[in-house]
């Protein structure tokens, strides 16, 4: 509740259920599991870049600097409708998420299209984007 991602619900329209999946080093990471909200919500069809032309686009270029955008699907606020479909329940309460979480059908598909037309002005000049990873290019 402190990164401001979620926030206490009293009637959620959906809810999930929290569950911990293991992680190398013996470490745990805490998810939510958004299972039958996942099947109920149709499939955005937003293409993802291909690998191959992204790499292509490269060439001639001498400097490349690449970065990794940080809690990428935290940074997309939304609609204060859709929050209660993104529900769950733990044992101090029932909460939602007001910025998009990690495990949605569609999270990969909006981020690209948001990023796509943030940079479009860009993209195939100095910058190429790959959902969360970022290329800029000067010669």
């Amino acid at each position: 509740m402190a990164a401001r991602h979620i926030e206490e619900i009293q009637f959620p329209e959906w809810l999930s259920n929290v569950i911990l999946v293991p992680k190398s080093g013996r470490k745990w990471r805490t998810c939510i599991a958004f299972k039958d909200l996942n099947k109920a919500c149709p499939k955005d069809f937003y293409p993802l870049p291909r690998i191959d032309q992204l790499v292509d686009s490269t060439f001639g270029f001498e400097f490349l600097s690449m970065t990794d955008a940080s809690q990428r699907y935290h940074q997309i606020m939304l609609a204060p409708e859709d929050r209660k479909r993104v529900s769950f329940i733990t044992f101090t309460g029932t909460f939602c998420y007001v910025a998009m979480p990690f495990e949605l059908k569609n999270e990969g598909a909006t981020y690209q299209r948001l990023v796509d037309k943030i940079f479009h002005p860009q993209i195939r000049k100095n910058v190429e984007v790959y959902v969360d990873d970022m290329l800029v290019k000067s010669k």
